[in-house]
């Protein structure tokens, strides 16, 4: 026979884990911040140790919850995801999935195929824009934001942030004349350029890059060196990326693929921020269950 916690602790624990917030916890659960900290607190005696560390702020967890929070969080997203697609409403209707054009083309398309596996009955219609398409107007069903903070407007989750590199092809640095020892050395490389569609002034573009290297690298000029290559579009830079034109800033998320199979290199080790990919939709969306399955297919390919 299982001795198992009860439910709403392990709920209680799971939300307040992935917050890192009793107050956050208690809003998703609606109950108050003092309920999950007896929750929390009935979980910990069960378990015989600490899982949060309470004092000194902010809050964190201890190595026992650290070593307990994938293996619930998991559990959680197995259960939604097998409760969803036996839901009568799942498979009924084509779910609407947008995304920023590149991230859809270089990271969900190519993975797709795994969803077609275990949701048969669930096709998606997957929108790729880097417009924000408006959700409460049924532009879309579900949306993979990708943004600074998470969609206030949205019940959200963040997957996963991004980092962004110079970026090239094994091809560009056969065919150079110097190696790339330094930051400097990039600038006898042709350089590729993409617009911001978002007018972020801390966008990780290589202006915000050769600033931050000149802290490491003294002997990069303080020019403004016209692009040898500038694109609108953030996947035609990386097609001339890996045409072996030049050297791009790009999210080691957007072409972690490229980077895995050595078809793109690493021009440099410095990096920047990126931004934080959120999935979201509208709360009591009709599509629920099929919504939460997608969901929780998604954290579970990350």
């Amino acid at each position: 026979m299982r001795t198992l916690p009860p439910l709403g602790s392990l709920r209680a624990f799971e939300a307040a884990a992935r917050h890192m917030s009793f107050h956050k916890a208690a809003g998703e659960l609606g109950v108050t911040p003092t309920a999950i900290s007896h929750q929390i607190k009935s979980l910990e005696e069960m378990c015989g140790q600490k899982l949060f560390r309470r004092r000194p702020r902010p809050l964190a967890l201890t190595g026992a919850g650290e070593k307990l929070f994938p293996v619930v969080r998991s559990g959680f997203d197995s259960f939604t995801a097998a409760i969803a697609s036996l839901s009568p409403r799942a498979g009924h209707k084509r779910l609407r999935v947008t995304s920023p054009n590149a991230f859809a083309s270089r990271w969900l398309v190519p993975r797709l195929p795994t969803w077609r596996r275990s949701h048969p009955k669930t096709p998606l219609e997957i929108i790729g824009t880097d417009t924000v398409l408006d959700l409460h107007s049924g532009d879309a069903d579900i949306a993979i934001r990708y943004a600074r903070q998470m969609p206030h407007d949205l019940a959200a989750r963040e997957i996963f942030r991004d980092t962004f590199f110079p970026v090239c092809s094994p091809k560009l640095l056969a065919r150079g004349k110097r190696r790339i020892r330094r930051a400097a050395d990039l600038l006898n490389y042709p350089l590729i350029h993409f617009d911001w569609t978002n007018r972020d002034r801390d966008a990780p573009t290589w202006a915000r890059w050769l600033t931050t290297a000149r802290s490491i690298d003294p002997d990069i000029p303080a020019t403004h060196k016209a692009w040898d290559l500038s694109f609108r579009e953030e996947l035609h830079a990386i097609d001339a990326v890996a045409a072996g034109e030049g050297i791009a800033i790009l999210s080691d998320i957007v072409v972690g693929r490229e980077l895995k199979s050595g078809a793109l290199v690493k021009a440099h080790g410095l990096s920047l921020p990126g931004y934080g990919f959120y999935v979201a939709h509208v709360p009591g969306h009709p599509e629920q269950p099929s919504i939460d399955a997608f969901s929780a297919w998604l954290r579970q390919v990350i």
